[in-house]
């Protein structure tokens, strides 16, 4: 849970004499085997405050590879564990751009301090008057206007409303809309008729929401991060299901359901490619595929397969190709001198590490399994490792 800030927590971390004593606490390397002694001296130092302080040291440390200039920010560890990693915050306020919008969810200001930079102006509101401290702190100069109120309870006339319910119910995380905080089924019915945004984790069942509008997933780095919902007057015409990729080193893409999505049918190519998570996610594989010369290695799993490989993707030679049976892949993977083994899988009830053990690969030379279901039987790809 982490350690619980109150107001005068917050007043004091913003003072001066706060700013010096985190300096000073910055400098401690409070890592676990040092922590216990590091605590001691740093309550000999500063009393009362040196939860406080400690706890923020650590938290702005593990922002730092999420958040941009975070290195004098507050928090608390629910709001860092949800707060949008900045690269998406910019892409979706750069969809809001030149718009008023209201923040209903504002919490430590991580959202506000994208729109901030492209919106007229902007406003943040949260129930939790730490946060809303926090806030206050973090936004420094910049025009955001915050107040304390009621997600559900509509109270501005700006052009666009964005939300982020918290995703966890009595201690653990949820994917039930009726569970979030607060509720989605609540949040959509307060604010229909108006243009929303509605953050939420991409393991939703969006098609049983009933959502009218965009669903877009988005990815940074690899990893999904989340999917925004968009309301129809936010969407692309046309437009219901988006993947959006993200990368600090490449040029961000996007794909969407208006694109083509017929591929053939045929035996498997050379390479096979895994899609970004985003595009599993957001339902857009054949999509991804007709767009990259692909095709499936079964209708019903994401993994593609074709004889290039796209531009800036990992892709998966393969060797060879054996129904999934353990005796023989071992003797197989023995013969090739199989040493460090990658395993993939999908749609087959199978524990990579638990393989591995049994696999025992002793070798030298870089494999990659790819484990999957060709219509009713498992298959298994013998690949060259990237």
């Amino acid at each position: 849970m982490g350690y619980t800030f109150t107001r005068d927590d917050i007043a004091y971390l913003s003072s001066a004499a706060g700013a010096a004593a985190l300096a000073e606490v910055g400098d401690v390397a409070l890592s676990s085997a040092s922590l216990l002694k590091d605590l001691e001296r740093i309550r000999r130092g500063h009393g009362d405050r040196a939860a406080a302080l400690v706890e923020t040291v650590r938290l702005r440390r593990r922002a730092t590879a999420k958040l941009a200039d975070a290195d004098d920010w507050l928090f608390t560890d629910d709001a860092l564990q949800q707060a949008t990693p900045s690269a998406v915050a910019r892409h979706r306020a750069q969809r809001l751009a030149g718009r008023t919008v209201h923040d209903v969810t504002c919490s430590i200001g991580a959202e506000l301090a994208a729109l901030a930079e492209v919106c007229p102006a902007v406003l943040g509101s949260d129930l939790d008057e730490v946060r809303l401290a926090m806030a206050a702190h973090n936004l420094g100069v910049r025009k955001v206007l915050l107040a304390k109120a009621d997600a559900l309870v509509p109270c501005s006339t700006a052009e666009v409303v964005i939300a982020d319910p918290a995703r966890r119910a009595d201690g653990r995380r949820t994917h039930d809309p009726a569970k979030l905080q607060p509720p989605l089924p609540d949040l959509l019915t307060a604010y229909a008729g108006r243009d929303l945004a509605v953050k939420c984790a991409p393991g939703l069942d969006f098609d049983t929401l009933g959502w009218a509008g965009e669903v877009e997933v988005v990815s940074l780095d690899g990893a999904v991060r989340e999917a925004c919902l968009w309301s129809t007057g936010l969407a692309e015409p046309g437009v219901t299901r988006r993947a959006t990729v993200l990368s600090a080193t490449a040029a961000p893409w996007t794909l969407t359901d208006t694109a083509p999505d017929d591929i053939p049918e045929r035996e498997p190519g050379e390479w096979i490619v895994d899609p970004d998570g985003a595009v599993v996610r957001a339902g857009l594989v054949r999509h991804y595929a007709a767009k990259h010369d692909l095709w499936q290695l079964d209708p019903r799993i994401a993994y593609l397969t074709g004889d290039k490989v796209p531009d800036g993707v990992r892709g998966f030679r393969i060797l060879d190709r054996m129904e999934f049976r353990e005796k023989p892949l071992r003797a197989e993977l023995h013969r090739r001198d199989c040493g460090p083994l990658e395993i993939l899988t999908r749609g087959v009830d199978i524990d990579p590490d638990a393989l591995r053990a049994r696999i025992k690969p002793r070798g030298k030379i870089p494999h990659t399994l790819v484990v999957t279901r060709i219509g009713r039987t498992a298959t298994v790809f013998l690949c060259a490792t990237p």
